[in-house]
């Protein structure tokens, strides 16, 4: 199964809507600087955390980090300064005192957006033959903009990141958007079509449903268009959004597109963990990040 960038984009309906800063507000926390944004993406007014190093003279390399679900509906961008029970730690302040600059966004339905249900927002889109996904792929597409935008973000530098929901919303634009330089990604890389075969697809959210998808792509497609830009995967085998029947079928057709570039290609499988960064997956992201975006000159 193959699929061309332009038609993924048409399937998820990706549609950036325009995006301007309105407010910014910046305070000192320990060793790095957290900046609270209002940002317009076309006719939404969003919020969004920043968090970013306190000597930030030069252009740096930047983060796009996409928040999980985990039914945390009013947690949302706050997930990037006080973290979520699956994480080791908050990431905003790692990034920001590893030298990135990371954005965070509240995808629709989480965090001040949570004003209708997941349900509610789905069903009206799929009815519309649009998708809930399609909306947060668009949003987090203006917030790349955004991102990239900045006078202090390195634009050939950016690489994305997420756990779980956030996972899925870092690989898919990747796959989209070859503004991303480098993606890693934990705990949901799989094959739907395997995940329905095991009964295991029930785990996601409605958000996730894209209709006519797996006509045409899966897990393992989607990631083969980010190649061969690099990309670290980190899964739990234990994890009932990755059993592993699923994440080898996904493997299968992710591995043949780094063919030529074997070495941009990381996998962090750990037997016996379920839904959850370890120590080794923290490890394994932030050397990939530093190799293929503070290593790196734009």
């Amino acid at each position: 199964m193959s699929i061309t960038r332009a038609r993924f984009r048409d399937l998820i309906g990706l549609e950036e809507p325009v995006v301007s800063p309105i407010a910014r507000r910046a305070e000192a926390a320990d060793g790095y600087v957290v900046e609270h944004l209002r940002l317009r993406l076309g006719d939404t007014e969003v919020r969004g955390i920043l968090t970013r190093p306190t000597d930030n003279a030069a252009r740096l390399p930047a983060i796009l980090y996409g928040h999980s679900h985990g039914g945390g509906y009013a947690i949302g961008a706050s997930e990037l300064l006080d973290g979520r029970e699956y994480l080791l730690d908050p990431l905003g302040p790692a990034f920001a005192r590893a030298g990135y600059v990371t954005l965070c966004i509240d995808m629709p339905v989480f965090g001040e957006r949570a004003t209708v249900s997941e349900g509610s927002a789905a069903k009206a889109l799929l009815w519309q033959g649009k998708s809930l996904f399609g909306q947060m792929l668009s949003d987090h597409s203006a917030a790349l903009s955004y991102l990239a935008g900045r006078d202090d973000v390195d634009a050939a530098r950016i690489g994305a990141f997420g756990i779980s929901m956030g996972c899925v919303l870092s690989y898919w634009l990747a796959a989209m958007d070859e503004r991303i330089a480098a993606v890693a990604h934990l705990c949901c890389f799989a094959d739907f079509r395997t995940m329905i075969e095991l009964g295991a697809h029930d785990g996601h959210g409605i958000y996730l449903t894209v209709p006519g998808l797996l006509a045409e792509a899966d897990g393992g497609s989607i990631a083969a268009l980010i190649a061969p830009r690099p990309q670290l995967v980190c899964i739990g085998e234990a994890d009932s959004l990755t059993p592993p029947a699923a994440v080898a079928r996904a493997w299968a057709e992710l591995e043949p597109a780094y063919a030529d570039r074997r070495d941009r290609l990381e996998l962090v499988s750990e037997p016996g963990i379920g839904h959850r960064e370890t120590p080794r997956m923290r490890d394994a992201m932030l050397a990939f990040f530093a190799t293929h975006l503070v290593g790196r000159t734009g």
